[in-house]
């Protein structure tokens, strides 16, 4: 029987996909699989590269699928011996590196659950996370060990000393795992003030996950991948590497303080094929300069997080020869919006976010639950276990069916009854040639309601002539009333530990100016 990964037609993934299809990719069943195994132990003898590890400073690194197999068995009767047993919580706060792949892999492999952490979260941000899911350890690097003195678990150091120590141990570990057993703690991005739930996945999800793979980020044998996101987020851990190495892909990821020319050099260097990146990212590398220094060999290119605004993307598609591929979703609900990348038959239309995966049923409905016609505005949701579910976000879809979102439900705007789009707002003052980045939120107003408000990020100097350019530019791609009556100039957005800009951040102070402003 032909697999999945055969196929690459938009055609082809609408008539042969399966759920039953989804499970000739693995090596376990619906009753005993192990993520650990699926995405490294049983590669261990391909000659390819596991993982290319792009430095910021240094070297790269290059591991090999039988290296993190066999130190990730040792860390696995490592854990074993401290006590640690099915089900227990092992916390990782670090970087992409060889101790990273190392603890992850090990501890799933032993049967416990993993819980990734960001690697510049302070003392507050882990304590809570600590708090939520109490690990019975800490693993991290001696520049973080630190900072979390006082946190109730033991902090393990994970230098090279101790992956030598490890090597006391066994290089074989058998895993023994249910499918449906708890296998990763992935918490959303947010603030240390507010803590996001955790988000529970089972070794199962990796079958799951399969779906975005093949159909969001154009995953196929052969591709040389490379994800520059940070696997602390979901983006960066699911889609950077564990759907990839599931197919027994060579990776790449991205260690340090992000530099957009840094990864573009990487993308010549190692001749990756395949990219997927915040549309942050891939804005940093336009606002570079330093595209046309290189050459690439890429032929499948997506982008998730947030919306890609219209420069950038024609940026992307005239650097790298593709368009860049919308891959819409939520770590609670995965992903079900696609652009089918690799596809030749699908066509990519600037802007939306594609259409529903294989088998999946989406619709923008109004505020009744009633489905909306094509061009007018409503809630994305999407049908799950009998009923359809809210993303929280607006869309709207064309005439041809592909969706385009609308911005967060509390970034819509209203002024003076008409409602506006944060998103689209942004994207007409990104058409400047001297912002660098916007954000757009909607503040009070005694006349109005609510007026706009565009906080810009550019090089050049924020005088009353710049602000006047920027809400012609606005009037001119939209309509006369959405314009930023208020244009702020910041040296910086507030952006999510995952890249994308933080509004809630900004809404927030601006209530707090207010707030301050009455009591006075």
């Amino acid at each position: 029987m032909t697999k999945l990964t055969y196929f690459t037609s938009y055609a082809d993934a609408q008539a042969e996909f399966s759920s039953a299809k989804l499970w000739e990719l693995f090596a376990g069943n619906r009753e005993r699989l192990n993520i650990a195994h699926e995405c490294i132990d049983r590669h261990a003898g391909r000659s390819n590269p596991a993982v290319i590890i792009v430095h910021a400073d240094g070297p790269d690194e290059l591991l090999s699928f039988r290296d993190i197999s066999e130190a990730s068995s040792r860390f696995a009767h490592y854990l074993a011996s401290e006590g640690v047993k099915a089900g227990d919580r092992v916390a990782i706060m670090l970087e992409p590196s060889r101790a990273f792949y190392v603890a992850v892999f090990g501890t799933m492999k032993a049967g416990a659950i993993a819980v990734p952490l960001f690697t510049l979260f302070g003392p507050d941000g882990v304590k809570l996370r600590v708090d939520d899911c109490a690990p019975k350890l800490i693993v991290t690097n001696a520049e973080k060990a630190p900072g979390l003195a006082g946190i109730n678990a033991k902090v393990v150091v994970a230098d090279d000393a101790f992956l030598k120590g490890l090597e006391r141990f066994s290089p074989h570990f058998t895993p023994n795992t249910a499918a449906d057993a708890l296998a990763l703690f992935q918490y959303t991005s947010g603030t240390t003030r507010e803590l996001p739930e955790a988000v529970k996945h089972s070794h199962r999800a990796i079958v799951t996950l399969m779906v975005a793979a093949l159909y969001g980020t154009g995953l196929r044998p052969g591709d040389r991948f490379i994800c520059p996101s940070s696997p602390a987020w979901g983006h960066g851990l699911w889609h950077g590497t564990l759907a990839p190495l599931a197919l027994g892909i060579t990776i790449g990821a991205y260690a340090g303080k992000f530099n957009p020319e840094r990864l573009l050099a990487a993308l010549q260097q190692h001749q990756f094929t395949n990219i997927s990146a915040a549309a942050t990212h891939y804005r940093m590398m336009r606002n570079s300069g330093a595209a046309p220094n290189y050459r690439y060999a890429i032929a499948k290119l997506s982008f998730t997080g947030e919306p890609i605004d219209s420069e950038t993307a024609s940026f992307v598609e005239d650097t790298f020869g593709r368009p860049a591929c919308s891959m819409y979703g939520t770590t609670e609900i995965g992903v079900i919006l696609v652009s089918y990348p690799g596809a030749g038959d699908f066509v990519v239309k600037p802007g939306s976010l594609g259409k529903p995966v294989p088998g999946g049923r989406v619709e923008v409905q109004d505020a009744e639950g009633r489905p909306c016609q094509p061009g007018l505005a409503g809630e994305l949701k999407v049908w799950r276990h009998g009923q359809w579910i809210a993303t929280k976000d607006l869309g709207r879809i064309d005439e041809d069916g592909y969706f385009y979102h609308g911005g967060r439900a509390d970034d819509v705007i209203i002024s003076a009854g008409w409602t506006m789009s944060a998103v689209e707002i942004e994207d007409a003052i990104l058409k400047h040639p001297q912002v660098r980045e916007a954000a757009a939120i909607g503040v009070a107003d005694p006349l109005r309601g609510q007026v706009v408000k565009a906080f810009v990020v550019t090089d050049r100097a924020g005088d009353e002539a710049f602000q006047r350019e920027i809400q012609d530019v606005v009037r001119q791609r939209l309509s006369h009333h959405e314009y930023p009556r208020v244009v702020s100039f910041v040296t910086e957005l507030p952006k999510t530990p995952a890249g994308k800009v933080n509004r809630k951040v900004l809404r927030d102070r601006e209530q707090a100016i207010k707030t301050s402003e009455a009591r006075n």
